[in-house]
C-alpha cells in the first residue's frame, strides 16, 4: 500500500470532478443514438486498430484486438447489441462520429477542455495515459525540453501536439501512428511521440525496435473516456454506470493485464477504491 499520493494521483478525483460537471453542463435533452441502439440491437463503435495493445489486429486470426475493442465488445454485450467495429484514424474519427458514421468512439483519444467542448463523453474515464517518445539509444535527447527546435513526429489530431508546440518542437504529423513510427525509422525527426502504452512494449520487447528508447516522465497524462455526439445526454447516462461498475468489479484492471498495457496504469486502481466505496 501506498502510504504517500504522487500530485498526479491527487489529481485524479478532480479531473473526474471536472469531466462530470462538463458532461452535465449542457442542457439535458433527448437524444436517438440510445434509441436507435436499442431499437436496432446494434452498436457501432469507432476504434483504432493501428497497433498496440488498445487496439489493432491479430496476426494469427486477423480479427481485432485490444482494450478498446474488449470494452466495446463488452458495452454492446450489456446492452444486449450487436457490436460493429468500424476502424478509425486520428485524422477522421471526430468526422466519423460528427457524421453519424459510428455511435460511439473508443478510440485512444484522451480528453482535453478543447474536445470536450466540441464532442460529448461518458463522464467516467475507463482509463489513463500520457504521452512519451521514442528516440534512438545514442540520442542526446533525455527530456522534453531536449526537443525544442527539433523535428518530431506524431499523429494528426493528436492531444501532444500542443504541449509539443508550447515546448517548440517542429511537429510533423501523420494520419496513422503507425506512419509516424515509420517515419522516425526513416530518420525523418528525432522523436516519435506516441502514448506511452504503445511507445513502451514496443522499445522493451520488440526486436526490431532494440535500438531505441523512450524518455519519461508522461507528457500530458489525461483521461481515456468514451466519446458521444454533442447532447447525448440519454447515451451516456445509460453508459456512465456501466463503466462505474467495470472499475468497480476489476473488469477493466483484468482487461489491461490480459492485454498486456505496460506500465499499468495506478488510476485504474484508484477508480476501482472509488467506486467499490461508493457501493453497487
Amino acid at each position: 500500500m501506498l502510504l504517500k499520493r504522487s500530485p498526479r494521483k491527487r489529481l485524479l478525483p478532480v479531473m473526474l470532478g471536472a469531466l462530470i460537471s462538463l458532461a452535465g453542463a449542457s442542457v439535458a435533452q433527448a437524444d436517438a443514438t440510445l434509441d436507435k441502439i436499442e431499437q436496432r440491437h446494434e452498436l457501432v463503435v469507432g476504434v483504432l486498430l493501428s497497433g498496440g495493445p488498445f487496439g489493432g489486429i491479430d496476426p494469427t486470426t486477423q480479427k481485432p484486438r485490444g482494450l478498446n475493442v474488449d470494452l466495446a465488445e463488452e458495452l454492446g454485450r450489456q446492452l444486449g447489441a450487436k457490436v460493429e467495429l468500424v476502424p478509425v484514424l486520428p485524422a477522421n474519427r471526430v468526422q466519423f462520429l460528427q457524421q453519424g458514421k459510428v455511435d460511439l468512439l473508443i478510440a485512444n483519444m484522451e480528453w482535453t477542455a478543447e474536445r470536450g467542448e466540441l464532442l460529448g463523453f461518458v463522464p467516467t474515464p475507463f482509463y489513463r495515459v500520457g504521452g512519451t517518445a521514442a528516440v534512438l539509444k545514442d540520442s542526446k535527447i533525455g527530456r522534453w525540453e531536449d526537443l525544442k527546435n527539433q523535428p518530431v513526429c506524431t499523429s494528426q489530431g493528436s492531444s501532444y501536439i500542443k504541449p509539443l508546440t508550447e515546448l517548440g518542437a517542429e511537429i510533423k504529423a501523420f494520419k496513422s501512428s503507425s506512419e509516424s513510427l515509420l517515419a522516425l525509422r526513416g530518420n525523418n525527426c528525432v522523436a516519435a511521440v506516441h502514448d506511452a502504452t504503445l511507445i513502451n512494449p514496443l522499445v522493451t520487447d520488440n526486436a526490431e525496435w532494440q535500438g531505441y528508447r523512450a524518455i519519461s516522465p508522461e507528457l500530458n497524462p489525461a483521461p481515456s473516456v468514451i466519446w458521444t455526439r454533442k447532447g447525448e445526454n440519454d447515451t451516456q447516462a445509460r453508459l456512465d454506470p456501466i463503466i462505474q461498475q467495470l472499475h468497480r468489479s476489476g473488469w477493466l484492471i483484468e482487461a489491461q493485464t490480459r492485454n498486456r498495457i505496460t506500465p499499468a496504469s495506478p488510476a485504474l486502481v484508484e477508480l476501482q477504491k472509488k467506486f467499490q466505496g461508493s457501493g453497487a
